[in-house]
């Protein structure tokens, strides 16, 4: 893997994980306070996916495929109807179950770049702000994979270190197990 790449740096509360089905692939993810809005964050992660970059990019243009990669305790579920035309411009219903609360989920695909890149932005839900980049590049070990998501959290840092944090990152450690099942 090469940090570089993406303009990631090794710090210390970035997790590295030799995933056990595939020793050569390195999954990272970092959360970070986001220097470029003050009290945002900013997750980072990479993985490398021994698949070309049109499987890749083929399996996260289905937006269905969301409900694979989200883990049961959301209850997550796509509300807009099949199918959906991924484009910039996009609109996409969810809705999932944070604790006991029910949260209606619209994002809008604003970035569209086949076999490259699309950023989701979205437009109601549990956060202050969800910008999240999604970047495919073929490699010689197959298509690495970045996501890098910007977020605000009401409550600020405090609920952000009390619960939020710990959610995110398990919430895309279990991305990343599906993404192995999928594709291993």
């Amino acid at each position: 893997m090469r940090n570089a790449d993406f303009g990631m740096r090794n710090r210390s509360d970035s997790q590295r994980f030799r995933t056990p089905h595939s020793p050569f692939r390195i999954f990272m993810i970092s959360i970070t306070p986001d220097s470029e809005r003050p009290g945002g964050f900013r997750l980072r992660t990479e993985t490398t996916i021994r698949r070309p970059v049109s499987e890749v990019f083929a399996f996260f243009s289905d937006a269905l495929n969301l409900q694979t990669l989200t883990p049961p305790f959301l209850h997550f579920k796509v509300l807009t109807p099949a199918p959906i035309e991924m484009r910039a411009g996009a609109l996409i219903d969810y809705q999932l179950w944070l604790r006991v609360f029910p949260i209606r989920w619209r994002t809008e695909i604003t970035v569209w770049e086949p076999n490259v890149r699309f950023m989701d932005c979205m437009l109601r839900g549990p956060y202050r702000y969800w910008e999240h980049t999604h970047e495919f590049r073929e490699t010689p070990e197959g298509t690495h994979m970045l996501d890098d998501v910007r977020y605000g959290v009401p409550g600020g840092a405090l609920v952000h270190s009390l619960i939020v944090k710990r959610d995110v990152e398990n919430i895309f450690r279990y991305r990343q197990e599906q993404l192995e099942r999928i594709f291993c």
